[in-house]
């Protein structure tokens, strides 16, 4: 029996982790054993996913399968993209080059930032009053 061809694929967003598998097939996307227009109702996260396949022309070449955790939904949807993204340069290291140039392999590093002591959040201080 022969191995089935696949390409792996690591995202990270804010506290989300995608583990994504690209496979020869018809263009399915599933996430987390859901569909995908399911798992993401909001067009905006769909398209934010699609992204990396489009720009590439690799649309109906690959099934998506992906394992997502943590975070909240932009998160998760961006970390899918990188985990697309980066998968497709495993199948094809001649797409790295506009991967890298449309910002799908690099790494947002903005985190929520942990709270300190003496203030509410982050940032947001009791209100103050002279007397």
């Amino acid at each position: 029996m022969a191995a089935k061809v696949q390409y792996w694929g690591t995202g990270r967003r804010k506290c989300a982790v995608a583990r994504v598998r690209l496979v020869p097939g018809n263009g399915k996307i599933i996430i987390n054993n859901r569909n995908f227009e399911e798992f993401f109702p909001n067009r905006t996260s769909r398209l934010i996913v699609q992204q990396p396949l489009e720009l590439t022309q690799t649309m109906g070449r690959f099934d998506v399968l992906c394992r997502v955790q943590g975070g909240g939904v932009s998160g998760q949807a961006g970390a899918v993209q990188m985990g697309i993204a980066r998968a497709l340069t495993r199948a094809n290291p001649d797409l790295r080059p506009s991967l890298r140039k449309n910002g799908f392999l690099t790494r947002d590093p903005r985190m929520k930032e942990r709270r300190k002591y003496g203030l509410h959040k982050a940032r947001k201080a009791p209100q103050y009053s002279k007397r």
